[in-house]
Order: structure tokens, then C-alpha cells, then sequence
């Protein structure tokens, strides 16, 4: 008897084009409803439904009724790092429109993935913390967060982030996230939550409504220089 959990029930979940669409699109952290991912897809409400079902039944989704809809969101931050990871292993998308090419443009330079940035801005924002000293790789070759350092910390505070966890709290203050479009890491975990939020407020980044993409502001592309000498 296989001891091991079946992984085969979640890989069929996520083998089906129009369920890989919804749960790419809830990447954002948003919950949205049925009707809108039905449309992303380019399927029936019905079929839909039946989908959107199949996921949560399975623990990738959660659902929210309010009135006569159901928004839906993913189950966890786990479930977003498992839709990322695959994505920076599968195939490149078969661009075949001018629209498409610039979406991925757009999400190439700068995205959110659940509650944290990615793309460009994503792993340039690491990769800065890290030869700034402010965050280091652990010794232990295998481990899946960065340590920050006490100049980090300083650093941070000056910039206006204080990473305090809820009591009892199991998650993660640095998480190493690969970054499907770069192929190197971006930072999730409570430092990435709290980079994000950070940068919203000094209104050096902008969210474009319904889509994943971040727009850098031109007070962000020279804050984020003066601080961290980022050029994007």
C-alpha cells in the first residue's frame, strides 16, 4: 500500500483548462464571482459552476455566498505558491495576438501573486534586499526563507515596516517564491505582505483595476532607486 498522500486527486483538479484559468486568475488574492470567471474562461455558467465546485469540494477554492452570487478566492497562500511553482516549469504560452503579447509584458514587468509582488519589480525588490545585506540565505541549503539581519530590521522600521505576526501564527516572515516569469526567486511571506502594502501607500505602485499587473509610478521608479538603487 502507497503511503504517500495521493497527489493524483489534486493533479486532476488543476488538468482541466478552464479550472487552471479560474485559479491563475484568483492569483491576486481576490475573491471573484462565478459569472466573471465563466467569462474568463470562455465557458457556460453551468459548466462553470460544476467546475468552481470541483475546486472547492477539493480544498484549492473557498466560497462566499452574498446575496444571489458566490465570489470565490483561493483556499490558502499554499494553493498560490502551488499554482506559481507550476507555472515556472510549464511550457512558455503560445502568444498568437497583440493583446496577449501585452499582457504578458505587463505581467512579466510587474504582478501581484496572491498578497505579494512578482515579475520584474518582484525579484528585483529581493534581489536588492539581499546585496543590500538586509536579508541573507540561510545556512541550511534547502531551506525555503531568507533570514533578515539586524541591519534589515533597522532597515525596514526606517522604511516604515513593522513585520509583527498574529499571536500563534505559523506563517512565514521571508518565503523564498519562484517566479514563474523571471525563473528566480520574489519574496512572499509577511515581508512580501507587508513590501506590497508599503509601496501602495507611498504611491510608488498602482494596481490596475481587474487585472494582476502593477504600474510603477514615476515616484516609485526614483524612490525605489534612492532606497534600494532599483531600475526599472
Amino acid at each position: 500500500m502507497n503511503a504517500y498522500p495521493n497527489i493524483t486527486v489534486i493533479a486532476s483538479l488543476i488538468a482541466d483548462t478552464s479550472r487552471s484559468i479560474f485559479l491563475a486568475a484568483l492569483l491576486d488574492g481576490r475573491a471573484l464571482p462565478a459569472g466573471e470567471l465563466a467569462y474568463m474562461a470562455g465557458v457556460s455558467p453551468q459548466t462553470a459552476s460544476n467546475h468552481l465546485a470541483k475546486l472547492v469540494a477539493g480544498g484549492l477554492l473557498q466560497v462566499e455566498q452574498q446575496g444571489r452570487h458566490r465570489y470565490y478566492r483561493l483556499a490558502s497562500q499554499e494553493i498560490a505558491d502551488l499554482i506559481e511553482k507550476m507555472a515556472s516549469i510549464a511550457p512558455p504560452a503560445q502568444i498568437r495576438s497583440l493583446k496577449q503579447s501585452s499582457q504578458l509584458q505587463q505581467l512579466s514587468h510587474a504582478r501581484t501573486c496572491y498578497d505579494h509582488l512578482a515579475g520584474k519589480l518582484g525579484t528585483s525588490l529581493c534581489e536588492a534586499l539581499l546585496e543590500s545585506g538586509y536579508l541573507v540565505e540561510p545556512n541550511e541549503p534547502q531551506s525555503k526563507d531568507y533570514l533578515i539581519t539586524e541591519k534589515g530590521s533597522q532597515w525596514l522600521s526606517s522604511f516604515g515596516i513593522k513585520l509583527q505576526s498574529k499571536p500563534g501564527s505559523r506563517r512565514a516572515i521571508a518565503r523564498k517564491c519562484l517566479d514563474w516569469s523571471e525563473r528566480r526567486h520574489h519574496l512572499s511571506g509577511l515581508l512580501g505582505e507587508q513590501l506590497f502594502h508599503r509601496l501602495l501607500e507611498l504611491n510608488w505602485i498602482r494596481q490596475k483595476p481587474g487585472s494582476r499587473s502593477i504600474e510603477v509610478t514615476e515616484a516609485g521608479k526614483s524612490g525605489l532607486y534612492e532606497v534600494l538603487e532599483i531600475s526599472l
